[in-house]
């Protein structure tokens, strides 16, 4: 059993999505074909697939999964793929940028998360590396055990997978 972390907006940033989904909102057309379309319209000109509706943009980017704490292993960090920080540098100023909460909704600074987790696990929790798959049946049924390994990243240890709680 472990916990997950969430980085959430500011307040002020909130107040500023909620101002510009209310606009959207009062703008909206009601055509037929905007009903039958679920009000979504291009975001990105440049990618005509990625199309959002109002609430769709307002939530976009409210929640990011910061990473799990779990007994008996490093506080495991999840990068994105590198779409809000790629490095330990960006990731405190990310962090830092927001509010920090568990997934019980318990709001926590970001100093102490960050205290909590660079040292959670620490020195000798485990990784899911080469190592471990290596003595462990988990790699029994995996075609590519290598591709489930844990990343460490400016030290700290990074999932191989974006989906995880």
């Amino acid at each position: 059993m472990g916990t997950n972390y969430y980085r959430i907006p500011k307040a002020s940033e909130l107040e500023k999505k909620k101002e510009r989904l209310k606009a959207m909102i009062d703008s909206m057309s009601t055509t037929p074909g905007d009903v039958e379309r679920a009000f979504r319209y291009i975001d990105n000109p440049e990618d005509e697939w990625s199309q959002l509706n109002p609430w769709d943009a307002f939530i976009e980017g409210t929640s990011i999964h910061l990473g799990k704490r779990s007994s008996g292993w490093k506080f495991c960090w999840n990068f994105h793929n590198n779409k809000y920080y790629s490095n330990k540098d960006e990731l405190i100023e990310f962090i830092n940028g927001g509010r920090v909460v568990d997934e019980y909704g318990e709001e926590i600074l970001p100093s102490v998360f960050m205290q909590m987790a660079f040292s959670w696990g620490e020195p000798d929790g485990l990784v899911a590396d080469k190592e471990y798959f290596d003595t462990t049946e988990h790699h029994r049924w995996m075609s590519n055990p290598e591709d489930y390994y844990d990343r460490e990243i400016d030290g700290l240890r990074v999932s191989s997978s974006t989906e995880f709680s």
